[in-house]
This record gives structure tokens, sequence and C-alpha cells, in this order.
């Protein structure tokens, strides 16, 4: 129920915005207890060295978000790449192509690529005497950082005919 509560009051507040009517809870803070079913308002100020609001702003756009947390990871490695338009055309052309899908086994779960062989990344220096050095790889991985691994693995071990899926 809470977050219908709360759901609720966040409606309310973006039609009273949009509408540009009543009291809007800008420059309030309103508290919730639920168990008591008891309301309370906090006055906030408005801080004038805010990079975003602040009397000189300097934040005055959009920025990428998961780059500023450090989310995104950026390969260390970077190797021959091929796009999913072309990999396609490469199986309908049936070509030799042998894909390595290097996620996990819970990645697997979600969504597994017909034909590709699993596995995952952590396995693969200690599986390579499973696999032909002479095979055109594609590996691959959710977004492309494992794969830029595996990639560099397979390398290091004599494979010539490896590409990494882009993306």
């Amino acid at each position: 129920m809470l977050p219908a509560v709360i759901g609720s009051l966040q409606a309310l507040e973006t039609i009273k915005t949009i509408l540009g009517i009543g009291d809007t809870l800008v420059g309030r803070l309103l508290l919730f207890h639920a168990l008591h079913l008891r309301f309370r308002e906090l006055r906030l100020r408005k801080d004038p060295e805010c990079p975003a609001c602040g009397e000189h702003p300097t934040v005055t756009g959009l920025i990428d978000y998961e780059r500023f947390c450090g989310l995104e990871v950026e390969p260390a490695f970077t190797g021959p790449e091929i796009s999913a338009p072309e990999l396609a055309h490469e199986i309908d052309d049936r070509s030799d192509v042998v894909i390595i899908d290097v996620r996990g086994p819970h990645e697997l779960d979600i969504c597994r690529i017909e034909g590709a062989i699993p596995i995952p990344l952590g396995e693969l220096p200690s599986r390579l005497s499973v696999l032909d050095g002479h095979w055109n790889v594609v590996t691959l991985c959710h977004k492309g950082v494992r794969s830029l691994k595996a990639l560099e693995i397979l390398q290091s071990a004599g494979f010539s005919r490896v590409r990494s899926l882009h993306g």
C-alpha cells in the first residue's frame, strides 16, 4: 500500500505542475509514516552553490549517468568485432562460424542463442582444449566487455580467426 500512496501523491504533484495549479511541494519534503498514518513536512532551502540549480549552475544538460557513477566499464582490450547483422548474414550463408557465449549460467537461463557453445568466461582458459584453433569463432556476452576479454584469451592461445560480437 505504501507505494500506492506515494505514487498517487507523485501523480497529483505532476498534474498540478503540468496544469500550473495549486500548491506544489517545491521547496518542501513530505514525509509519510505509514504505520502511524502521519505526514510531516520539512522546508528545504536552495543551496546557492548547487551545480544544477544554484546561482551559477555548471550542470546545464543531461549527463551520462552510467559513466558519471562509474558503472560503465571500458574494455581494456579492443579487437576485431562483428555486428549482429553481419553475423546473421554469415549464419544465413551457412559459413563455418562458431559462436561461443561467455555469459554466466543465470544469463543463459534468460536467453540462449541457438547453436552457440556456452562457456562462461571464467571457465574459458581451462576449456580451451575442447575448442579447435582453426575455427572461425565469434564470442558474445551481454554488453561486449566479457566478449572482448574472451577474444583476448583465445588470441593469446593461438586462435587466429576470432571476432567479438559488437555490443
